[in-house]
């Protein structure tokens, strides 16, 4: 048994001298002694217990008091500065350097943390300064005033969005404080980034230069180490890269309006500054001066601002009034001014709670209807005002496979279309597929710019995706897009997957699918063809290579067969393989009488395939009725205006053969699909059948997934219909390293199913190579609601029909393999648009609205902006006088309190 370690009392003194925590009495337990106990040595516990809290103390004034020889104590003082117990400066009309004894935090727990060495070796430290920027806070937070007090960090706005605020004052602006210190400044590793690794909560950012201190702190930083200097226009650069990462600007708070030492660029996820005002529920301790409100009438409800606010203030709802004319009315954050506090009020689990979308009364219903949550009413929007590359750029927000989707989705969206309650839905598809046109051409597509949330550029790890389908590759557009280079493993010649092999050139062309695979290329995405993982390479010798994560995105490529006798007969093919052979060759001939078993999607494009290669007197037969056939109504009249006839309610018994070969069909008669729990299990009557003489039998009846030895040697497991097993929010398998998403862990589903994953599956490989991140926690999980339709009033609505797409024949197009459908005229488009009813918008709940400014870098409508009602939030004190701004407040608010009767309500 281990002994116990000996306390060591003058670090428990010093924990006690430098601690805020009013009447605690420090012992070995708490994070004020043991965090010091990591680093300080009873030397530097000597000289610092004869230095005062945050007064400023010369070499011979600290020499004098100790005793030390001056040469020894600079050493020794360097050696103290290094680890983080104390910092320097020359704030004094001598310009001579003066030593400080900081506080915990802002200050020596947060630097001890900033020694990436010092960290690696005492990984306790982190634990340290988490515990006390959140211990002190417990009891005083609901008390502080606007402003905060002296207690911490403050939000600082985003310039552009405080511009045109003709009341801002000047410590509001980051201008003013970069031209108060001339440009002096240093970057340095975000401490709370670093802080949180070392327990696995670490939000996936490269740590290095999000924290910019400046004035004599940046001589500190460099000079211990723990930063370099940077120019004003290298500052700028990495504010806007924090902006477009969507992190929040704070600036220190501890010294009064005449000083700050840091700013910083803030991840909520990690951020314990952030935390004091989302934990705790009190944004006064965090807040600006100013509060977000959205502009309804431009607010398309396209999701950006809600996706980055870090205080979950922005949330989606309905512009529409209820059908008594009334507006929604949306919850309020009640606040701690005029309500008692307790732990019930705090929200400990604030990172993901912040990132609910939309109010539980719902929101558009295209948005919530479709997979990927396309923000489909904003680009609805801009094509109705010419903005094209701008609508191309929010469809890739979600999409990279906008063109590919404008021709073969099966439009949930439009499905869900308010609109379509009133006559026709939205032709939401048909303006996507104009809109992405630029795409297929090589000089107006559109590149994304990457967001990379590291100062130093692209991140260097390397990753596998195995499976060029529209998951895969959507997975790999979204990681080159966040900074990565990934390599895509696809066993065909040419990749896109079923995009390719799978869908006949008549609806989706092949040139459309590589002009989008060829974005990606251009944005990093390196794609391997001919490459089979499992056969020509594993995953272990792939892993010997550097890779460092996997996305399993094969798809089910496989075909299945219906068990019956016959169906090894020539003349027979599986759906799956009937298509990849015509995609490979579109002069393959099929010669004779031709049945379809099948009614979804796949089995009318194999009909309308099978056509197309000479097939005569083509039938399809399903065991749906027409009303509950799989297949879309467009995709029915489609294939029988080409003379394909479609029988409902039959499933097949026979295949007839004669000398190995098909020369016909027995089908049986199928009474009901499913049973009265909804599962399919289809019922016939044995006596009622059909013979049908064909010399083609096609099976599209379902698909499967082909291993191979993929999985060799790895722990992934497999479940239901052989698809593997994984977590369904992060897609990791029983494999650390190997992720798996789209048909492959679904089940066959849609392509825009499949290209939903691969965004979600980027995300979490994000996490999972960057070192000690979190999986889960802060993370979007994409949940959204629809509004209730049937309450509802729409009035003064644009009365135009739905638009109607043109069409070639094939002798125009020069081949019956070649799409007939015609992009909608730039006249279409406007009138088409202005059909929308603008279901949704973004609410602002000003009560949890922190002034940040994040939501309007991401407006792209000119709809949400930040408003000075909060001007005492920017008065600055120092920290030494924050009870004499917290006692007054006390007061205040126990007489608010007193007056109000729901005071101890926990929500209003």
């Amino acid at each position: 048994m281990a002994e116990k370690e000996t306390v060591r009392p003058l670090i428990l003194q010093l924990g006690q001298k430098i601690t805020d925590r009013l009447g605690r009495k420090i012992n070995e337990n708490d994070p004020e002694y043991w965090g010091l106990n990591e680093i300080v040595t009873d030397e530097m516990a000597e000289v610092a217990l004869k230095m005062d809290v945050r007064k400023p103390i010369t070499l011979p004034q600290i020499a004098k008091r100790t005793g030390k020889d001056e040469k020894y104590l600079e050493n020794l003082l360097m050696d103290m500065a290094m680890a983080g117990l104390i910092e320097y400066n020359w704030e004094n009309p001598k310009r001579e350097k003066q030593y400080i004894l900081p506080m915990f935090v802002p200050g020596s727990a947060e630097f001890t943390n900033m020694n990436q060495k010092q960290l690696e070796a005492h990984p306790k430290l982190g634990k340290f300064f988490e515990r006390m920027s959140f211990e002190p806070l417990t009891k005083v937070t609901p008390m502080v005033p606007e402003g905060g007090a002296g207690i911490g960090m403050h939000v600082i706005p985003v310039e552009k969005a405080i511009e045109a605020e003709n009341q801002s004052v000047s410590v509001e602006h980051i201008s003013h404080w970069l031209d108060k210190y001339d440009g002096k400044c240093a970057a340095s590793p975000c401490s709370c980034r670093l802080s949180r690794r070392t327990f696995d909560e670490g939000c996936a950012d490269d740590p290095e230069d999000w924290c910019i201190g400046v004035g004599d702190m940046a001589d500190y930083l460099v000079e211990t180490k723990r930063g370099h200097y940077v120019t004003r226009e290298k500052v700028m650069e990495i504010l806007k890269h924090a902006e477009d990462n969507g992190f929040v600007h704070q600036i220190t708070n501890i010294d009064g309006e005449n000083k700050i030492f840091a700013i910083c660029n803030c991840n909520v996820n990690v951020c314990y500054a952030l935390r004091t005002s989302q934990l705790f529920n009190t944004p006064n301790l965090s807040r600006s001066a100013y509060v977000a409100r959205v502009e309804s009438d431009k607010c398309v409800a396209c999701g950006r601002c809600v996706e980055y606010c870090p205080a979950g203030a922005v949330k989606l709802g309905q512009k529409l009034c209820k059908k008594d004319g009334s507006k929604v009315e949306y919850p309020k954050h009640i606040l701690p001014d005029n309500h008692k506090w307790s732990e019930k009020n705090w929200d400990v689990d604030y990172r993901n709670t912040n990132r609910t979308n939309c109010y539980s009364t719902g929101t558009a219903p295209c948005k919530t209807a479709c997979p990927a949550h396309i923000g489909i009413q904003g680009y609805l929007k801009m094509a109705s005002e010419g903005r094209y590359t701008e609508a191309l750029a929010l469809i890739k927000k979600e999409n990279p496979f906008p063109a590919v989707c404008g021709r073969i989705c099966n439009k949930r969206c439009e499905s869900a279309c308010t609109r379509g309650t009133i006559d026709e839905a939205i032709a939401i598809d048909e303006v996507k597929k104009f809109i992405a046109q630029k795409d297929l051409d090589s000089s107006t597509r559109f590149i994304p710019k990457k967001v990379i949330p590291s100062n130093r550029g692209e991140f260097e790890q390397k990753i596998a995706i195995i499976g060029g389908g529209p998951a895969g590759l959507s997975c790999a557009f979204y990681l080159a897009e966040k900074g990565y280079r990934p390599t895509v493993f696809e066993k065909n010649k040419v990749a896109g997957g079923m995009l390719v092999y799978g869908i006949p050139s008549f609806k989706l062309e092949k040139d459309v699918v590589q002009a989008e695979i060829d974005v990606m290329k251009e944005m990093g995405v390196e794609i391997k063809t001919g490459i089979e993982v499992g056969k020509d390479v594993t995953i272990s010798q792939l892993r010997e290579q550097g890779y460092k994560a996997f996305y399993i995105a094969i798809g089910c490529q496989g075909g299945r067969k219906a068990g019956i006798a016959g169906e090894e007969a020539e003349g027979v093919m599986t759906a799956v393989d009937f298509l990849r052979t015509v995609a490979d060759d579109q002069n393959y001939k099929v010669n004779g009488k031709t049945v379809v078993v099948g009614g979804g999607n796949v089995a009318i494009d194999v009909s309308r395939t099978a056509w197309r290669c000479g097939g005569t007197d083509v039938q399809q037969f399903c065991l749906e009725q027409r009303k509950e056939m799989p297949a879309t109504l467009e995709e029915i009249e489609e294939a029988e205006e080409e003379g394909i006839k479609i029988n409902c309610g039959w499933g097949p018994k026979e295949i007839l053969t004669e000398n190995g070969k098909v020369k016909g069909i027995v089908f049986k008669k199928c009474v009901s699909v499913k049973d009265e729990t909804g599962r399919f299990n289809p019922k016939y009557d044995e006596n009622d059948t059909m013979t049908v003489e064909c010399e083609n039998v096609f099976l599209s009846i379902g698909q499967a997934i082909v291993w191979g030895d993929m999985l060799k040697d790895t722990k992934v497991q497999l479940g239901r219909g052989n698809g593997v097993v994984a977590d369904g929010l992060t897609y990791q398998t029983a494999e650390p390293d190997i992720f798996a998403g789209g048909d492959v862990y679904t089940g066959p589903k849609f392509a825009i199913d499949a290209i939903a994953a691969g965004k979600k599956a980027a995300v979490s490989i994000h996490r999972f190579v960057q070192p000690h991140s979190s999986m889960t926690i802060g993370r979007d999980k994409r949940e959204f609601i629809e509004l209730d339709k049937s309450n509802i009033k729409v009035e003064g609505y644009d009365n135009t029909p739905r638009q109607v797409p043109g069409k070639k024949t094939a002798s125009e197009v020069g081949s019956k393999f070649k799409e007939t459908k015609v992009c909608f005229t730039e006249e279409q488009i406007k009138k088409e648009t202005a059909r929308c009813l603008s279901c949704g918008q973004s609410v602002v709940d000003e009560n949890k609205c922190i002034g940040c400014g994040v939501c309007t870098t991401k407006c792209a409508f000119d709809a949400i902006h930040l408003h000075r009602e909060h001007p005492n939030a920017s008065r600055m004190i120092k920290s030494e006088d924050k009870l004499k701004a917290i006692l007054p407040n006390i007061l205040k608010r126990e007489i608010k309190i007193l007056l109000n009767p729901n005071r101890n309500s926990l929500e209003k």
